[in-house]
């Protein structure tokens, strides 16, 4: 083939190649199926909010009272506690050794008083009077008084070393069950308010959910009415909710979803509903999608 047709060849195939590759990339790609089908109102007239379950008692978040390394773990995520129920002890041989301490003090200012009853009933019994002054008698009634106060002083400082050993074992402050377990023997516990606490305990029977509303829907929202949970990553686990109560304090949203459309200033008003779990596989912590049924005069 002559070198003069080659050039403007090549430039055509590459035009058409361009062409074809601009009109390909143009056509939109195929929309895809969500993954979970979102969750669909069961009410014509509504107010949805994100709800998330928790106990109907409120997570209660355990630490400990005194700062110690833990001797002894009672019980394990799952299970039932009683009130009062030990959960955890901290290493008490320091405030055991210190009772012994206390108790001996005890004896030693209890043996003190006996003492000084014995010298002022010698001093009472005198039956001369002019064998004793009336200041060794004061004296003596002194001592009596200082004794007594010794004993009660040591008797408080024993009454508070028995208290500290009681605090070094964290109990259940109600009835409920271990809803988190992360103390371990061994570990150091510190007295102070942990991001992740030792243990979380609550009443489980019923659970609740506590719902986010935004404050500009918050009006429309009634005592008493109709409301619906949808599970998230399952829609088709949906269950009747109860009302129990607002918590009358608008606050700013805490847990953010992403959306572009939503505000970092958004500001809710949180209401608690409760519901029996039965064999739902819903477990204190998880996301739920709510929708609450209003009136159309509210809408």
């Amino acid at each position: 083939m002559n070198r003069f047709y080659i050039l403007p060849i090549a430039a055509i195939v590459g035009i058409v190649f361009v062409i074809r590759t601009v009109i390909a990339g143009s056509v939109p790609p195929p929309v895809a199926a969500p993954v979970v089908e979102p969750a669909q109102p069961p009410y014509p007239i509504f107010v949805a909010g994100s709800g998330i379950i928790e106990s109907i008692s409120e997570n209660i978040s355990i630490a400990s009272p005194l700062p110690g390394v833990i001797k002894s773990v009672y019980v394990k995520a799952g299970d039932h506690v009683a009130t009062d129920q030990p959960l955890f002890s901290l290493d008490d041989r320091d405030v055991i050794a210190e009772i012994q301490v206390r108790q001996a003090q005890v004896e030693k200012a209890q043996a003190a008083l006996e003492d000084a009853k014995t010298q002022l009933g010698i001093y009472k019994n005198v039956s001369d009077t002019r064998a004793i002054t009336k200041g060794e008698l004061l004296k003596r009634e002194s001592n009596l008084a200082v004794a007594s106060a010794g004993v009660t002083e040591a008797q408080a400082l024993l009454g508070a070393a028995k208290t500290t050993l009681d605090r070094m074992t964290v109990r259940a402050p109600i009835d409920g069950d271990v809803l988190q377990s992360r103390a371990r023997v061994g570990e150091f516990a510190p007295a102070q308010v942990l991001t992740s606490p030792l243990m979380v305990v609550g009443n489980v029977t019923p659970l609740a959910v506590r719902v986010d509303i935004d404050e500009n829907d918050a009006w429309r929202v009634q005592p008493g009415t109709r409301a619906t949970a949808i599970l998230r990553g399952n829609s088709a686990v949906s269950f009747p909710l109860t009302f129990v109560k607002f918590e009358p304090y608008v606050i700013p949203k805490r847990s953010l979803t992403g959306e572009s459309f939503e505000r970092v200033d958004t500001r809710v008003l949180q209401v608690v509903f409760s519901f029996d779990k039965g064999a739902l596989p819903i477990y204190v912590g998880q996301l739920v999608d709510v929708f609450i049924e209003t009136s159309a005069a509210l809408k």
